[in-house]
């Protein structure tokens, strides 16, 4: 955002799991200029907020290192429309989850995992840079690496019972990016190829 945020006008844009579930608009939800937010709105706004430059950053470089491939399937159109819908699914999911939530979620994580799994269904056996115990960098395939990091999500749902990371969000965004990847690529372009491709 280019209009500086507090932190109420933040929650305002952040999709809170309690108030979407009621549905309706969020009384509290109000901006500088006095307009309610509602709550349906947040399931877009939501993705272009983040908590801090770290957080920021990290999405980004996911982005930046996966997401031309994945925009080279589709096309730019249907890439903007698809990062939306995984972004957005992936918001409900983890509001389905974790219905009485009053913690507002924010950031493209969601979004972001649909673009790693759709990589991933695009080209598995591409090699890949990692860091190795963060610091030591070696090449493997996307498979191994993308495959260990959605391994990790879904773990992190059944065993994290704390609220300050949305698994639910980042495994909503993973299922809607291997579903829609199937339908919204473009004629001809296959699954699981060889060769296309490179991080």
């Amino acid at each position: 955002w280019l209009i500086p945020l507090d932190e109420e006008n933040t929650a305002a844009f952040a999709v809170i799991p309690a108030k979407l579930m009621a549905g309706g608009t969020n009384p509290a939800a109000v901006f500088a200029n006095g307009a309610f937010v509602p709550e349906r709105f947040t399931l877009i706004s939501y993705m272009f907020l983040h908590g801090s430059w770290i957080h920021l950053l990290g999405n980004m470089l996911f982005l930046w290192v996966f997401g031309d491939n994945v925009e080279d399937a589709m096309g730019h159109l249907r890439f903007v429309m698809f990062y939306l819908m995984c972004g957005i699914f992936a918001a409900v999911v983890h509001s389905w989850l974790m219905p009485d939530s009053e913690l507002p979620l924010i950031g493209a994580s969601g979004a972001v995992a649909g673009i790693i799994s759709a990589y991933l269904i695009l080209h598995p056996n591409v090699k890949v840079w990692v860091l190795a115990l963060w610091r030591i960098p070696i090449k493997i395939t996307a498979y191994w690496a993308l495959g260990f990091w959605i391994l990790a999500q879904f773990a992190n749902l059944l065993i994290d019972t704390e609220e300050s990371v949305a698994w639910g969000a980042h495994t909503g965004g993973l299922a809607a990016g291997a579903i829609l990847i199937l339908f919204m690529r473009r004629r001809g372009v296959p699954l699981f190829d060889r060769t296309r491709g490179g991080a």
